[in-house]
């Protein structure tokens, strides 16, 4: 795994007008999500997609890059409810650079972002499509919240990264993905 320095990355803006950034997002996004969503953006055009709807108004679109320019990871955020919650959507850190805090950068980034426009709240969804977690490939009816408190991760699942951040489960969806294949909401108070 290549170390890095979260000192040395920058966070920025995704330029609108860059199409060598925004290539480079697209290609982090496809390829961060390719072992456990595959069917999350399965192509680079849908990749692309995604990246060029981040540019609409209400969004946030950050991304961490290196001295060299390269993309790190990108987080997006999409303002709800009036602005008082937005949506963390997505974030995704290129697989090499994973467990070295650019995640959390971004992340600490958006919320900052989130609370000077005046947002007190952010929630998102991280989906369990493969088994991993104890909600996954199971019926979760009519006992979702027994379920939800047994919670338990199996192979990695992301939303333990986000209870780090201070995220707290907030729901479930079940079958949001398939049936057996449930989407856990998560959400934090980013006001003071």
């Amino acid at each position: 795994m290549a170390s890095i320095d979260v000192k040395n990355i920058k966070i920025i803006d995704l330029p609108e007008q860059n199409p060598g950034l925004i290539q480079q997002t697209a290609e982090l996004l496809v390829a961060g999500f390719r072992e456990h969503w595959p069917n999350a953006w399965s192509s680079l055009e849908d990749a692309l997609q995604e990246v060029r709807e981040s540019f609409e108004e209400g969004r946030i679109s950050r991304i961490a890059i290196n001295e060299s320019g390269q993309v790190l990871g990108w987080v997006g955020g999409i303002s709800e409810y009036e602005g008082h919650a937005w949506q963390l959507h997505p974030l995704v850190v290129h697989p090499v650079h994973q467990g070295q805090g650019v995640g959390r950068a971004l992340v600490n980034d958006l919320e900052t972002l989130v609370r000077l426009r005046g947002g007190t709240t952010i929630y998102l969804g991280t989906d369990d499509e493969d088994g991993m977690t104890s909600l996954s490939d199971i019926d979760l009816y009519p006992e979702v919240f027994a379920h939800l408190a047994r919670l338990k991760n199996i192979k990695g699942h992301p939303y333990e990264f986000y209870q780090k951040m201070g995220y707290v489960i907030v729901g479930v969806i079940p079958d949001a993905n398939g049936p057996g294949k449930p989407d856990i909401i998560m959400a934090k108070r980013v006001s003071d």
